[in-house]
């Protein structure tokens, strides 16, 4: 009853729409109807996060994910759907089921933790000594032999969200640092500047037969501070450490996910509906906020228009990129191999802000117009979940997602505003970015916004306006 009495409500507030409508009214009024009451969004969200898991970039996961997203746009009733390479990772990198960490002397206590990605693991658990790093290469060459087999402390890192094996100032602390990476100790121990652990990590200058260096491991603060202040007091402190970490023969082909619903008047021309479906692996992480949320709200926006029957006049174009966190390689390499059909990409619409809501868009004031329309049934819709157009005077250059590149190239790329109640810096490429953090309603909410947004867009009178090409150099 409830989606019936929906219905009926929306079909009349459709009435007063219709003059401003892009799209067909009715055809809107049941993309809202499926994707407010009979939403699977969480259901896709929950199979990315629970059976696929983190998707790093070079990882079988991700490449086992990406068969599973392209059959089930395929399930949904797309066309096109396929894989686009982008390059290749020299080396890939997946965790195992081995990632605990505890220190079991002066008392036992579990420690959060992580390992940057494309580092070296433990041999199963190592339980060894802790003791502090010599302050000097003086010291650490009287003490070798003390240091052999123990997990030695580092000093406090200053300032920003340290990572294991992030680069040092050239400092003799930094020579300590690269002499300790080449001993035969049970690995570094760094500490994180509050209760966040943040993974990251990078396959440069390393191969499946060569990447050397000791372990390193983050922990939050409280167990640094733990670690120290037993040291502090002379006590005996051992640590037990299993870090099960796996390096992949490459090279790897990478790709992003393409599926579409063909345009029926203008098929050339492209709306894309976007997210990235890689994510760090960090032990915890799920990649759920970052960015399974982006990956489900695309998957279920395609449901979603497929199961309503909708026939847009452009192109929706469905894209899972990938390398988005290592660099923004999936989307970059996109805009590169497509250049010459960039002038017929209408928008291209990211969601990658975590688990809020689609709260609006940043805009050029001339095209605030047509997103207004093109959000105007979602108002209604959702009176709860409130939008905003920012206007501004050129599209955004920067902002870290995939968006980035299309902007770069003149094409109206939107990193949709993301509102509501999550605090998306405790999930960030964290231990905490799990589906337990994820907030269901605003999941319903995105997917649907993405899908009438598209479909709107997609149907309207003319393309997305654009700002003018910049003059050639010289011109």
């Amino acid at each position: 009853m409830k989606s019936i009495r929906f219905l009926s409500t929306l079909a009349f507030a459709s009435i007063s729409l219709a003059s401003q409508a892009q799209g067909d009214p009715q055809t809107i009024a049941r993309i809202i109807d499926e994707g407010k009451n009979h939403s699977q969004a969480m259901s896709i969200l929950t199979h990315i996060t629970k059976k696929i898991g983190p998707r790093l970039t070079g990882s079988n996961k991700l490449a086992r994910g990406e068969e599973w997203a392209m059959s089930e746009f395929r399930r949904f009733g797309c066309t096109n759907v396929h894989l686009e390479k982008w390059g290749d990772v020299p080396v890939g990198f997946e965790r195992g089921a081995l990632q605990t960490a505890r220190m079991v002397a002066p008392y036992d206590v579990p420690m959060v933790f992580t390992t940057s990605s494309w580092t070296n693991g433990t041999n199963g658990i190592v339980t060894a000594d802790a003791v502090y790093a010599p302050k000097t290469m003086a010291e650490l060459n009287e003490r070798r032999s003390e240091l052999a087999g123990k997990w030695v402390v580092m000093p406090p890192q200053a300032g920003g969200r340290p990572q294991p094996g992030a680069p040092a100032p050239a400092t003799e602390a930094s020579q300590v640092a690269a002499e300790l990476n080449k001993m035969n100790i049970a690995g570094m121990i760094r500490g994180s500047r509050n209760e966040l652990v943040i993974t990251g990590g990078s396959w440069r200058d390393k191969t499946f037969e060569s990447h050397p260096g000791a372990v390193s491991v983050l922990v939050r603060k409280s167990d640094y501070d733990r670690i120290t202040r037993n040291l502090d007091w002379k006590r005996k402190v051992v640590l037990a450490i299993g870090a099960e970490n796996h390096w992949i023969k490459g090279p790897m082909p990478q790709h992003v996910v393409v599926a579409e619903i063909k345009g029926t008047e203008k098929p050339e021309e492209v709306v894309i509906v976007s997210g990235h479906f890689d994510s760090w692996d960090g032990p915890g992480s799920e990649g759920a906020s970052d960015n399974g949320t982006g990956s489900a709200t695309a998957l279920e926006a395609a449901r979603i228009l497929n199961k309503v029957g909708a026939k847009p006049k452009r192109t929706i174009r469905f894209i899972l990129w990938t390398g988005e966190e290592q660099g923004l390689y999936g989307s970059t390499e996109y805009v590169k191999q497509h250049a010459g059909e960039l002038d017929k990409i209408s928008a291209v619409l990211v969601d990658d802000g975590g688990s809020n809501y689609q709260g609006g868009y940043v805009v050029l004031e001339s095209m605030k117009p047509m997103f207004e329309q093109a959000i105007a049934p979602m108002l209604t819709a959702f009176p709860d979940y409130p939008q905003v157009l920012r206007v501004v005077p050129t599209m955004p250059r920067g902002g870290g997602s995939d968006h980035v590149p299309f902007n770069n190239a003149g094409v109206p790329g939107f990193f949709t505003m993301e509102t509501g109640k999550q605090d998306y810096n405790f999930v960030h490429h964290t231990q905490h970015d799990h589906l337990g953090n994820v907030i269901p309603e605003y999941i319903v909410q995105s997917a649907t916004n993405h899908a009438v947004v598209a479909y709107n867009l997609a149907c309207a009178a003319t393309m997305v306006p654009r700002a003018p090409k910049p003059a050639p150099a010289g011109g």
